[in-house]
């Protein structure tokens, strides 16, 4: 086929008929270690918008570090719903190979690189053969293959930053607020005796134009002392506020978590904000092991509240999306009055390529 340009922020796209996709897997269902999950097949033939360029991701399953990733895009809304791995209900941002693309004024077929995969393949392939631990099954999805899909992404490399903005996934303002945090961060992380002065400094700066505050603050509970809880039994559609990061900070203990779940800094700029709940939580997909993980206590999604890597510098800018997890003890419950116009500017105010952040995803054990 003729080399097309990369696919940009906002460019349509049609996803290629399953015939033409199936070409292009192997026997597992998987294009260089990226599975086509038999969801996506409901789109063949769409036409969708861009989200993000998937140039990079992160890696949730052992080293919390940003990972290469090539020729793939994120599409607008596009999730995982989780029905062919036992319910997963972490609405993970699905990864399109620009092989299962094409724009609309493109009439090429992709090139044959598969092993006659079916779509049986592809339905058989979300499962392995359990080993001798038993279980239940072993479910194979993007989420679980990040690590055989990518290869390992330094953080200092420049090339990826270049991408970050001529991609659009980024804008020049967004980009240069992070590389500021990040020094500022270095600087208060020296441990000359400056980190709280200049915590201070951040923190008054911010408050000047109703900023975030210095997101990487630790818990004030005592480490092994039980943390509060409560339940507002909220549902899909209530409307709830965020507590104020400093409130939240009196929930949770030093190792920055409740019963378990990691409150990490890429929540803080949701703090104070007005969201719809989307979803209670209580299983996933593991994707160290690819089993089934039920939580001890519901989780709760708040749509548009994802993760926006803007404060690790490991995985800075990553496109993934992830959906923040929260205690119903960090949210309270909101009137409904109407209609609102401050949520919904606030919402499409947060980037919207819509899994919780990498750090509270990674550190979830006991929730």
């Amino acid at each position: 086929m003729k080399q097309q340009p990369k696919l940009r922020v906002g460019d349509i796209v049609e996803v290629r008929s399953k015939e033409e996709i199936l070409r292009t897997l192997d026997k597992t269902g998987q294009l260089g270690g990226m599975p086509f999950m038999p969801q996506m097949f409901q789109f063949c033939g769409r036409r969708l918008r861009v989200a993000k360029r998937a140039h990079k991701t992160c890696d949730t399953i052992n080293e919390f570090k940003g990972r290469r990733l090539k020729d793939a895009v994120h599409l607008e809304g596009i999730r995982c719903d989780g029905q062919a791995y036992g319910g997963c209900e972490a609405g993970c941002l699905i990864f399109w190979k620009v092989a299962w693309l094409k724009r609309p004024s493109d009439s090429a077929s992709p090139s044959d690189r598969g092993g006659n995969c079916t779509e049986a393949d592809v339905l058989a392939g979300t499962q392995r053969a359990n080993g001798p631990e038993g279980g239940g099954p072993t479910y194979v999805c993007q989420a679980t293959q990040v690590l055989a899909a990518t290869e390992p992404l330094p953080w200092w490399e420049p090339g990826q930053y270049v991408e970050d903005y001529t991609s659009g996934n980024i804008g020049l303002g967004k980009l240069l607020r992070g590389f500021i945090y990040m020094g500022y961060r270095w600087f208060i992380n020296l441990g000359i005796g400056l980190g709280r002065p200049l915590r201070w400094l951040y923190d008054a700066f911010q408050k000047l134009w109703g900023g975030v505050p210095y997101p990487r603050r630790l818990g004030k509970i005592p480490q092994g002392t039980p943390t509060p809880t409560a339940d507002l039994n909220l549902q899909p559609g209530d409307l709830v506020r965020v507590k104020s990061y400093q409130t939240i900070l009196d929930t949770i203990d030093e190792s920055n978590r409740n019963r378990g779940l990691y409150f990490d800094a890429e929540m803080v700029p949701y703090c104070g904000g007005k969201h719809r709940v989307l979803k209670r939580v209580t299983r996933i997909v593991d994707e160290k092991t690819g089993k089934i993980r039920e939580f001890k206590n519901p989780c709760i999604i708040l749509d548009g509240a994802v993760c926006q890597s803007r404060y690790s510098e490991c995985r800075l800018f990553c496109p993934r999306s992830i959906y923040a997890y929260w205690r119903e003890v960090w949210l309270e419950r909101v009137p409904e009055r109407g209609a609102d116009p401050d949520l919904d500017a606030q919402q499409h105010g947060v980037e919207q390529s819509d899994r919780p952040g990498l750090d509270q995803r990674a550190r979830r054990n006991g929730a």
